[in-house]
């Protein structure tokens, strides 16, 4: 496994003007959140792995595929099961993307040599924890899950504002860890008022988008023209232990 070089903040943030944009929309993108080297090291270990799992909703629930179970399906029940993943989309929630998740555990994450535990656990350290709670002004922040995330040509995520009841979820973030993207390719993060309006982010490298839990947002389809795979980090910042 690809070693993780050691995760380093950008000391150039400027807290106090994200703060006050976080405090104005409930949301901001923090550019160069981290070290150059840093974001170019996870990167490096994201385009590298070999173990995503595609997931897509069902009957309520996640539904994961190993790439060794998808290579294993005919192209006719490969078929089938897009047309039934883009039928749910039409009418409800529903997703499609490969993911890396991250067990929730501290124990778990300290024991294992796996980098995304690694940066789990350094996201629950006092001077990030520190960051994110000036910027959020959400002092009780004291976790963080995550999950890689990887989209392809054809994988989105439609409506939702990730409220869920007894999960302490005061914000979300992404971390964008896709080194060159063009908005016409697709993979936007859309936030949706009621009225239907939306604000798009395209993807960008070594960004940190965070956003106030609960609100409406998605991600649009990747389209065939993309060159790379969009890559990132997400999660949720928590005011209690799972």
């Amino acid at each position: 496994m690809t070693a993780l070089l050691p995760l380093k903040l950008n000391r150039a943030l400027n807290l106090p003007a994200l703060g006050a944009a976080y405090a104005r929309s409930g949301r901001v993108a923090i550019s160069d959140f981290l070290s150059s080297e840093s974001a170019a090291s996870l990167t490096g270990i994201l385009r590298a792995r070999a173990d995503w799992r595609q997931v897509i909703h069902s009957q309520g629930k996640a539904l994961e595929l190993t790439r060794e179970v998808r290579a294993q399906m005919a192209r006719e029940q490969q078929d089938a099961l897009d047309g039934a993943i883009y039928d749910a989309a039409r009418y409800g929630f529903q997703y499609r993307y490969e993911t890396i998740r991250v067990p929730d555990s501290s124990d778990v994450r300290a024991a294992s040599d796996d980098p995304l535990c690694a940066f789990a656990q350094w996201m629950m350290s006092d001077p990030v924890l520190a960051v994110l709670r000036q910027v959020t002004g959400a002092d009780d922040i004291c976790f963080a899950d995550a999950q890689a995330t990887a989209y392809s040509p054809g994988d989105f995520l439609t409506g939702h504002d990730d409220a869920v009841a007894g999960k302490g979820r005061r914000a979300a973030y992404v971390l964008g860890l896709t080194e060159r993207w063009r908005p016409e390719w697709g993979g936007l993060l859309m936030f949706h008022d009621d009225e239907g309006m939306m604000e798009a982010w395209p993807p960008q490298p070594n960004s940190l988008n965070i956003f106030r839990v609960p609100q409406l947002h998605s991600v649009s389809e990747v389209t065939r023209a993309a060159a790379f795979r969009r890559y990132s980090i997400t999660g949720w910042l928590r005011n209690r232990q799972p």
